[in-house]
Parts: C-alpha cells; sequence; structure tokens
C-alpha cells in the first residue's frame, strides 16, 4: 500500500513539474518603438493609427542612408473626411505648430501636406479608417527627425520621433 501511495505521489509530482507555465506570464511586454528590419541596406517599419488620434508607437529606428518602406495602417473605422491619418517626417527644425497651421490651410485635396517649402522629408498619403498606405525614401543623415500626423487637430497627439543613427 505504501509502495503505491509513493508512485501516485511521485506521478502527481511529475505531472506538476512538467505542465504548462502561464503563457501570458511568459510573453514579452509590447513596446513603443520599432526598429528597423535590416536587410541589404533596406528598413521595413509599420505603424498604427486609430481612431483615438493615436498611433501605436511613438518612436522608430533606421540607419542613415537606408531605403525605408514604411507602412501605414489606420485602424479605425471612422471615413477620411472625418479622421484621417497620415504620415509626416518633417526636416530637422522644423517648427511643428507652425507647420500644421499650414498643413490645415493646404487642405485635404493636398492630404494636408503643404506644397510650399522644404519642411517635409517625406509623407504618406491620407487614409481613413480600414486602409493602408505605403511611403518609400531614404533616411536622412543621422539625427532625430519628428514624424507626425497632419491632419487638423491631430498633430498634438499623433507625434513621434524617427532616430537616424
Amino acid at each position: 500500500m505504501l509502495k503505491s501511495i509513493i508512485a501516485i505521489l511521485f506521478g502527481l509530482s511529475l505531472l506538476t513539474a512538467c505542465g504548462g507555465g502561464n503563457s501570458e506570464a511568459e510573453k514579452e511586454p509590447e513596446t513603443n518603438t520599432e526598429t528597423m528590419a535590416e536587410e541589404n541596406n533596406e528598413a521595413t517599419l509599420s505603424i498604427d493609427g486609430n481612431d483615438q488620434m493615436q498611433f501605436d508607437k511613438k518612436e522608430l529606428t533606421v540607419k542613415a542612408g537606408q531605403k525605408v518602406t514604411l507602412t501605414l495602417t489606420h485602424s479605425g473605422t471612422m471615413a477620411k473626411s472625418a479622421m484621417g491619418h497620415n504620415w509626416v517626417l518633417l526636416a530637422s527644425g522644423t517648427d511643428v505648430a507652425s507647420f500644421a497651421e499650414k498643413a490645415v490651410a493646404a487642405g485635404e485635396a493636398n492630404d494636408y501636406i503643404p506644397t510650399e517649402g522644404n519642411a517635409v522629408i517625406a509623407h504618406t498619403a491620407l487614409i481613413g479608417g480600414g486602409e493602408k498606405t505605403t511611403v518609400e525614401f531614404t533616411a536622412p543623415a543621422a539625427g532625430s527627425y519628428e514624424f507626425i500626423c497632419s491632419f487638423p487637430g491631430h498633430w498634438s497627439m499623433m507625434r513621434g520621433t524617427l532616430i537616424v543613427e
């Protein structure tokens, strides 16, 4: 009888020791940055905007001179005219508030991108909920560059930094 109890206890201890852990606890936490996927001097980045006027990343990283392919996804449901999003990479030293005023004046027909000046390094098209767009550009010189959504009123909440190494 004692051997049976010992065998049962041993079997239970094996099952407990070999059991799966909590898979949620083992997952790595999501970060709010995206770093380049380097292959042949190319970087592929993605960023998402939603109906709460938020980008899912505040920081993106690439290397100077890389060919960058950035995909913007609008995970919301609202129309472009009500909650449109774009991704605009600004030249170093650009006054963001002043640029945003010029973007509003440029209007929806121009995707809220001013046509004069050289403040824009790259930008996507303006998209609505459920849409996706891509832009390709060459990463500028090493430094930190601000990116924003230039849809009216969005720039103060939908902004981040492209770090070029």
